[in-house]
């Protein structure tokens, strides 16, 4: 009987089963596996004549991407007891454990901090000491090593400087714009009334400028800008031919020759040629 008992009791007493642990692969399922021959159906589009071979569908350059359906991957991937990422040994206990121990980051002891040496202090007392060569500076810097102590570096530290208490920090905000004054054309009139005004102002300087009296011209101020005529010399001509009149005359009258030749005159400076004649230098 006791043994009886004992065995109808176990089942009650047994543990509560621990929840499975799904994979990520469970949760997240890998992408498709590649394509067989086992998988092509009659009007695919990587359906292909002769013989074929499952190596055939592992070639990306070659396999096509079926419609209505996402690009089979010509690589294979593990089966689904694989597990991807990273695995985490050991587990953190939950809330109860968080609560109950909580680790608190000791901070390590650091190491004492090493003072520089003084080389002026030393350099100093070696030239008061009279040492000059290396030699005796290397053993005057044995004997008396002299270190920077961290309370005379107050003097290089920069304190801060005192600000009121009402200190506000940042960047000052930008003002915002006089639609208002752009509407109205408010900038216009300002600029119209800073003209107006700067006229007025150089009005009234002209006005109130002294003018001076009538400048007599000296015999060298005149000698400056007189300009000795330059006599033209007549063109030579034979002796036989200079009275004897021209056969051919394209002008009417006088007057209409006379015009032609100071038009060719105003024009002389531009024209190309011996004697300028030409086509003009300019367009």
């Amino acid at each position: 009987m006791p043994e009886a008992q004992s065995s109808r009791q176990d089942p009650r007493r047994r543990k509560k089963k621990q929840p499975v642990r799904r994979t990520v692969s469970q949760i997240c399922p890998p992408p498709r596996r590649p394509l067989t021959v086992a998988d092509i159906r009659p009007g695919m589009e990587n359906e292909r004549l002769g013989v074929v071979r499952d190596s055939m569908f592992q070639n990306p350059l070659i396999v096509k991407a079926e419609l209505g359906k996402p690009r089979e991957r010509s690589c294979t991937l593990p089966g689904i007891d694989f597990n991807y990422g990273l695995y985490v040994r050991g587990l953190d206990g939950g809330v109860p454990e968080a609560l109950g121990h909580w680790n608190v980051f000791r901070q390590q002891p650091t190491c004492p901090h090493e003072l520089t040496r003084n080389y002026i202090a030393m350099n100093r007392g070696a030239v008061k000491a009279g040492l000059v060569t290396a030699r005796e500076n290397f053993l005057y810097r044995q004997l008396n090593d002299i270190r920077i102590s961290d309370q005379d570096d107050r003097h290089i530290k920069k304190e801060m400087p005192s600000l009121p208490p009402n200190m506000t920090f940042g960047v000052v905000a930008r003002p915002s714009t006089p639609f208002f004054d752009l509407l109205q054309h408010r900038y216009q009139q300002l600029w119209v009334q800073e003209q107006k005004a700067t006229q007025k102002a150089i009005k009234l300087e002209k006005k109130h400028k002294v003018i001076l009296g009538k400048l007599y011209e000296t015999r060298s101020s005149q000698l400056r800008k007189y300009k000795p005529p330059v006599k033209l010399d007549a063109l030579w001509h034979m002796p036989q031919f200079q009275k004897v009149p021209p056969h051919l005359d394209t002008f009417f009258t006088e007057a209409d020759r006379q015009r032609a030749i100071k038009a060719h005159q105003e024009e002389h400076a531009v024209r190309q040629g011996t004697l300028r004649m030409g086509n003009y230098t300019h367009p």
